[in-house]
């Protein structure tokens, strides 16, 4: 029957743990020495290695010839409790085992002396799904345990085990394992199994296992061919390119809905899962978010799936602030997405507000003026008529023009008309050319975003609008307020006084 990857390469020895010598060499030294505690703690996330040492253990602790602290692999002892026949070392599920009277007759069979080993050992795999009183039935045995009884406790979630367990027991941390190890492994295991695994398809598969190697050994079972590259994993597991999603988010940011809901409709039909890509989505909001707030230091947290060029054009496109709020809607769009009877529909209403919020940028804005075909009379927006009826009628631009598209620097003359009066009214678009070097680059980058100011102007006035409380921080900065009246005054020869608000 066949074997699945990760089971038949599951390691034999502590020292074919890879990446947890921090752990393995503890265990070893102890199992050397004999000195060996009667309770272990191993937390971490999925696939790290917690249940393969826990096995481990088990058999170096009762092995008849240990070799360095490992398991010979060949003794009675170590081939019984490999193959299950000897009952002195039991594997328990946690999650399925929780009640106080799987306990209670643990806790009874544990005071019997072992049959056909040194020790015996309980697995308690996934212990945070014990029941309170299972708990408490347990931490009596951890309190006085038998010298022949050795517990391993395994878990994901730490903070769900009660104090009283974890300070009864030896904690052991398991780290996620490292992408380049993954690799490794991969293309080792590949190779042994006659799978011609490229190594961009392994660096690939390592990112998808997120620091897990069952995750990856069950991706490349998944993929499993005679060749296995790029593509073949792509297909497989129903993701799409990074081109595509780079072309998608360069539509959401340019605010262009039509385009981006074609996109991901193609992306459907092609067999990608749309929970993969809004998946991808998220991790190349992330990559752009962390561009922009850690330039220098942040290239080691990128996943390295998207492309330096790619990633700066872009980052041209969006705002650290604008960025957060689409990483926080693609997060919430994936809980909506489980409870959805309609998961592309969800997919759709996400990448509509996710355009919804970059239709009005400046970047957005200039960008999409600039591949217009030259003479082509530019559109405010496209108004859907009732049904029956073709679109409206396109809007110029220039009708449409308001208050806050001036505080993104797009208007000059409007607001002369506006105010009505005979006095001097700063162009907005000079005052802010003239705030460049008097304000921080976050201070500029918050009063040019029309998501975060708007202004009004009026004869010998300047009245800013803070649109959100975020920007409001910034906004009512005194030096900030100083600056602009400066500014504003200069250009126009006389006092201006300028105002804070907060737009309701």
């Amino acid at each position: 029957m066949y074997q699945a990857l990760y089971r038949k390469w599951r390691p034999k020895t502590f020292d074919e743990v890879d990446g947890q010598e921090h752990i393995t060499e503890i265990l070893k030294k102890q199992v050397l020495l004999g000195r060996l505690s009667h309770a272990y703690l191993f937390t971490g996330t999925r696939g790290t290695g917690k249940t393969t040492c826990a096995k481990l253990l088990a058999r170096a602790v009762n092995c008849e010839n240990p070799v360095g602290g490992n398991p010979c692999g060949r003794c009675p002892a170590c081939v019984g409790i490999e193959n299950g026949s000897i009952l002195d070392v039991t594997e328990l599920d946690a999650a399925s085992n929780n009640g106080v009277e799987n306990v209670r007759l643990l806790r009874e069979e544990a005071g019997f002396s072992p049959v056909a080993v040194k020790k015996r050992v309980y697995i308690i795999d996934e212990v945070h799904m014990l029941s309170n009183s299972a708990f408490n039935a347990l931490l009596k045995i951890l309190e006085e345990p038998p010298e022949h009884l050795i517990f391993i406790l395994a878990t994901t979630e730490l903070h769900k085990v009660p104090a009283t367990i974890l300070s009864r027991c030896q904690r052991y941390s398991f780290r996620r394992i490292p992408p380049e190890n993954i690799i490794r492994r991969l293309l080792k295991v590949a190779e042994a199994e006659g799978i011609g695994l490229t190594e961009e398809a392994a660096l690939l598969l390592a990112r998808l296992a997120d620091g897990s190697f069952r995750d990856a050994l069950s991706l490349l079972d998944q993929c499993a061919a005679d060749v296995v590259d790029r593509e073949r994993v792509l297909s497989a597991i129903g993701l799409a390119e990074n081109d595509e999603i780079c072309a998608l988010m360069k539509e959401l940011l340019l605010g262009d809905g039509e385009a981006a809901i074609a996109r991901l409709n193609a992306l459907y039909r092609s067999g990608k899962e749309v929970g993969s890509t809004l998946n991808q989505l998220a991790a190349l909001y992330r990559d752009l978010l962390l561009l922009k707030i850690a330039p220098k230091s942040g290239g080691s947290l990128m996943s390295g799936a998207f492309a330096d060029f790619l990633l700066r054009e872009l980052g041209r496109l969006a705002d650290a602030p604008r960025l957060l709020a689409g990483l926080n809607e693609l997060q919430e769009a994936a809980q909506r997405l489980a409870r959805s009877a309609d998961r592309k529909l969800a997919a759709e209403l996400c990448l509509l507000k996710l355009c919804a919020s970059g239709a009005g940028s400046a970047a957005a804005a200039e960008i999409a003026a600039a591949r217009k075909p030259k003479g082509e009379t530019e559109t405010a927006a496209r108004a859907f008529e009732e049904p029956g009826e073709e679109r409206a009628r396109e809007v110029p631009l220039k009708a449409e023009i308001n208050t806050r598209s001036q505080a993104a620097g797009l208007a000059g003359s409007a607001a002369d008309k506006k105010s009505g009066g005979s006095g001097k009214v700063p162009e907005w678009k000079s005052v802010l050319a003239a705030l460049k070097g008097r304000l921080s680059d976050k201070e500029f980058e918050i009063i040019c975003d029309p998501q975060h100011a708007d202004v009004e102007l009026s004869q010998g006035s300047i009245k800013i609008l803070a649109l959100n409380y975020y920007s409001q921080g910034f906004l009512s900065n005194p030096q900030l307020l100083a600056a602009v009246k400066e500014a504003a005054s200069e250009l126009t020869g006389e006092a201006v006084s300028v105002k804070l608000d907060l737009k309701q």
